[in-house]
């Protein structure tokens, strides 16, 4: 699998991301059937959370034999110094390890949530201390929302954050004033070495009321393999992204990894992801 440098850290990560959200509420074979399906197919960054249902606990029984195959990044959703840094030490009991490379600011969307996680006494400084104290490798922010590119440049211009988790698609691309404030924020992580990693690249829309939610994600996912394999093309066109977390639901894992096997040119894509129906943004109705 293709891989790209995660900002300015020491690591190559592949352009695929394996989005552990997938294991919240699954057994453990299927966790373990999952994992390596995963690292079958190349994927050597795994990206998981503490408000991920049982994720982490779903990966900690496959750390003694994949922790030093794979970059391991989780998050923080605690607001306040002292709750992030005891949520951090409760993530690494659960994934059986004692530190992990990255450690993210989690939902930081808008600006009332980055005032809350920076100020004096606020999560991060309690991922400072965990990162001072060898817990964690470096801190990164995630958010979702219209606002969230907006919201992480400012984030940037009050932390030297390693990385940031952005949400990009063709659909959000095509708001004009959201593609504006993402190009702004690309272009500040290009000049800071700070990696960029986008989410949301599978989503089609929110889920229609009275919908079947036939997937465990929040949001109704892409699920042909025409439309994914154009939305990864799409997405992963921008040089400045090193990776795409896969969608939260095993089944889709597979669509993934054929994508990134078949990529398109941009104009091949965008062709194809003209012709989604019912395509557009998964933040008009927000539902995390």
């Amino acid at each position: 699998m293709q891989t790209r440098t995660l900002g300015s850290l020491d690591q190559r990560s592949s352009v695929l991301v394996y989005g552990a959200a997938a294991l919240s509420d699954v057994d453990q074979d299927t966790a373990d059937a999952s994992i390596a399906e995963a690292l079958d197919a190349g994927i050597n960054h795994f990206d998981v959370a503490a408000s991920y249902g049982d994720a982490e606990l779903r990966l900690g029984p496959a750390m003694p034999d994949i922790r030093d195959r794979i970059f391991l990044a989780t998050k923080t959703g605690e607001r306040t110094a002292e709750a992030a840094y005891r949520q951090i030490n409760d993530s690494l009991e659960r994934l059986r390890t004692d530190h992990v490379d990255l450690l993210q600011l989690h939902a930081v969307g808008d600006l009332a949530e980055l005032d809350r996680v920076c100020a004096p006494d606020g999560a991060l400084a309690g991922a400072v201390r965990a990162r001072e104290e060898g817990l964690v490798g470096a801190v990164g922010i995630t958010g979702h929302g219209h606002a969230a590119p907006a919201t992480h440049l400012e984030a940037l211009r009050r932390y030297d954050f390693a990385t940031v988790l952005t949400p990009l698609n063709y659909t959000l691309g095509r708001r004009a004033d959201y593609y504006r404030d993402w190009q702004a924020l690309a272009a500040e992580t290009q000049r800071r070495g700070v990696g960029l990693l986008t989410i949301k690249s599978g989503s089609r829309r929110n889920w229609p009321d009275g919908a079947d939610h036939r997937y465990t994600t929040w949001y109704e996912p892409l699920d042909e393999q025409e439309y994914i394999t154009a939305s990864v093309s799409w997405v992963l066109s921008h040089p400045e992204i090193t990776g795409i977390p896969t969608p939260s639901d095993v089944r889709l894992l597979r669509y993934f990894v054929a994508a990134e096997r078949s990529l398109q040119s941009r104009a091949e894509a965008e062709q194809v992801l003209a012709t989604v129906p019912d395509y557009s943004s998964p933040f008009l109705r927000q539902v995390i």
